[in-house]
């Protein structure tokens, strides 16, 4: 693949494959999980047809005889797979034997879950830091540690960021322009409700309710909405709303073909900030899927920033998809430096943080503001939480659409977002 562009998880796969004898790794269609697994591949068993599944279904053993590292790819459509895998681990521990690439959970679960046979990473449409041809020049790693340099200036602004929220982190997609790229997300979209629900077992009954939840859910993006909120804006003048468990159903098998990737509240230990919320944040795969399902292009969005007429639930989309570029970005970034991203909001909603990157002891806490310059009301809720953790705060930060990083006297430091990475 000489057009191959290293990706964040490559850096990943060569710090642990050669140590664990077989990695999986897991995310929706078309984020480049086979491309990736390939490069590192000897033998490559590809599940996506009837005859190459019966061929395994009928010589199991192929698993251990072929020449290794053995990737399995959509491995999940043939799930014993998985036992065959972690069976043969346990007669051979040697370090980087196999590669399996999902794009669902399984219908039928495995019978064994792999644990200390099979180890899971995480893969993302492309992050900000993948995409850019510029190096970042903030490195969250380096502020977990406590000992980033906030420098770089940066030619982006707000309308490379709108280019990339609808350019989409899949690699294939990402290369179309126009009509094209609207047709090849609407067609992701719809083998979604059409074909992935039946494929996870899930008759979908009534396709325009599953469409209208999908297009609610997206314009709840980076919001704490409540599911109910969610289907009753989905059911607007509709008396026959689905159920409950129809839409509880939904999230599972949404969940099942990674496409929620969801920000949980963070549950802060040893210090009391009160009475905190423990509803998630919401996102898709991939905000490019959120604007699509809003009918949001590129004019579309830049409009908003410059039409005063425009009402708070439109004028508020730009920025929730903003903030999930930056999270999708940072859920990269937080993996590949062994942190984990949550968000923080109190009950009373006095006091929140848009996200929480944790490693052990460390904390950085984020603000996501589409502004390129910050104010001082953009700082406070950072500035209380300091107060609050004392050391166990490594940095705080605002992430901006500004030109330049630097620190703020208060000690907050401004990143633009196409400086921040791993």
């Amino acid at each position: 693949m000489p057009d191959y562009r290293r990706r964040i998880i490559d850096e990943e796969l060569d710090d642990v494959f050669t140590a664990l004898p077989a990695v999986s790794l897991d995310g929706p269609k078309g984020v480049g999980k086979t491309a990736t697994a390939s490069r590192r591949a000897s033998t490559i068993m590809t599940l996506d047809r009837r005859d190459r599944i019966d061929e395994l279904a009928a010589d199991p053993t192929y698993v251990d005889r072929a020449a290794k590292p053995l990737l399995i790819d959509e491995w999940q459509r043939l799930p014993a797979t998985w036992d065959w895998v972690r069976r043969a681990v346990d007669r051979d521990y040697r370090g980087g034997q196999f590669l399996l690439a999902g794009s669902a959970a399984p219908v039928e679960a495995p019978m064994h879950s792999g644990a200390g046979r099979i180890s899971s990473l995480r893969m993302r449409p492309l992050s900000l830091a993948e995409r850019s041809s510029s190096a970042p020049t903030v490195g969250l790693k380096r502020l977990l540690a406590g000992d980033a340099v906030i420098v770089g200036q940066t030619e982006w602004s707000l309308p490379d960021y709108v280019r990339e929220i609808v350019s989409s982190g899949f690699p294939a997609v990402r290369t179309l322009t126009g009509r094209a790229r609207r047709m090849a997300l609407d067609g992701y979209l719809e083998r979604i409700v059409e074909r992935d629900f039946i494929e996870q077992g899930y008759r979908v009954r009534a396709p325009d309710s599953l469409r209208a939840w999908l297009r609610a859910y997206a314009a709840a993006t980076a919001s704490t909405a409540a599911y109910t909120t969610i289907l009753d804006a989905a059911t607007i003048g509709d008396a026959d709303k689905p159920s409950k468990p129809t839409t509880i159903a939904y999230r599972d098998v949404l969940t099942q073909l990674w496409m929620l990737d969801p920000v949980p509240a963070w549950h802060p230990s040893n210090v009391d900030l009160g009475r905190v919320s423990k509803a998630p944040k919401h996102h898709l795969a991939d905000p490019a899927l959120a604007a699509r399902l809003m009918q949001l292009d590129e004019q579309d969005l830049l409009a908003l920033t410059a039409n005063a007429m425009i009402g708070p639930q439109q004028g508020a989309a730009l920025g929730r998809l903003f903030e999930g570029l930056v999270t999708l970005s940072l859920q990269t970034y937080a993996q590949a430096a062994e942190a984990r991203v949550t968000h923080f909001r109190d009950l009373a909603g006095t006091h929140e943080v848009d996200l929480i990157v944790e490693a052990g002891a460390n904390i950085v806490a984020i603000e996501v503001k589409l502004a390129p310059v910050v104010q001082a009301k953009d700082v406070q809720h950072l500035l209380w939480l300091r107060e609050r953790l004392g050391d166990r705060l490594a940095d705080a930060i605002v992430v901006t659409t500004g030109d330049t990083a630097y620190r703020r006297p208060d000690g907050i430091a401004v990143v633009p977002a196409a400086l921040l990475g791993p």
